[in-house]
């Protein structure tokens, strides 16, 4: 996870560095102070709050692909779909992707807004077990841009982890934006004392896909993250000549954790 504050120096070297308040960078910043002294390098507050905040949750899984584009939201959704088929069992969704957030529309829920108790922010149901929670709700406007930096993205991320009021669930899926930096670091971070159950890594039969994807795939093996499953996204052709169709989609789950449902699913 990034430690580098919001409005530090442009070469700051982060406030969990052993250069923190020493480097020439840290020179005039107002927390030179509190990161000489070795405060800032303690464990993460955070960590403890998503750990209590969730432990009524069975199984925490995210959804990851190192390339964007290949279907992560839609596998997401019909993945969610899919379990909250079942009316004993309790769905929640989180949409990790700040700067991008596509599971309002998705989720047929574009317009709502979050509130708030206090018992905390309370996820917008989509139907009686399920329910989902974005940063798209409390944007103006569907259009509007969400610029921020990596901190401010994580802040969020530990928001929506441990203060979101998700009750007693089966399943929080976690759709993630692509790539392997700030928002992965911060799930990983943050679930790693709350018993992440695994990750579902999507990709699509292209080769650039593929490349991307491996990295993803290493980036559970560095971070200790089981793999679930993978499924392969758009592999149907059409030939535009003779419209043959045809399905190269494969569908290969670990141990069979979701079976049923990748298969509903895709």
């Amino acid at each position: 996870m990034s430690d580098v504050p919001e409005n530090a120096a442009e070469h700051c070297p982060g406030t969990a560095s052993d250069s923190a308040g020493k480097a020439s960078a840290c020179a005039g910043c107002p927390n030179q102070t509190i990161c000489a002294s070795g405060a800032t390098k303690g464990p993460d507050p955070g960590v403890a709050l998503v750990q209590e905040r969730l432990e009524n949750v069975k199984h925490k899984i995210l959804v990851l692909s190192g390339k964007g584009g290949v279907g992560k939201s839609t596998v997401t959704t019909l993945l969610a779909r899919g379990l909250a088929k079942d009316p004993n069992k309790n769905i929640g969704v989180v949409d990790l992707d700040i700067c991008g957030p596509s599971i309002p529309r998705m989720m047929g829920v574009l317009n709502e807004s979050v509130h708030s108790s206090n018992a905390g922010w309370s996820p917008i149901f989509v139907n009686d077990n399920l329910s989902v929670m974005s940063v798209g709700f409390m944007l103006e406007s569907p259009d509007d841009a969400v610029i921020w930096r990596g901190p401010k993205k994580n802040g969020m991320i530990r928001q929506f982890l441990s203060e979101v009021d998700w009750g007693s669930l089966d399943f929080l899926l976690l759709d993630t934006p692509p790539g392997t930096s700030d928002e992965h670091l911060s799930a990983v971070q943050y679930l790693k004392d709350a018993n992440l159950t695994g990750a579902v890594v999507v990709t699509t039969p292209q080769e650039v896909a593929l490349l991307d994807v491996r990295k993803e795939i290493d980036f559970c093996r560095k971070t200790g993250i089981k793999v679930l499953g993978v499924i392969e996204n758009m592999a149907t052709f059409i030939c535009p000549k003779c419209t043959v169709r045809l399905n190269y989609r494969k569908i290969i789950p670990s141990k069979n954790f979701f079976k049923s449902t990748i298969e509903f699913c895709t």
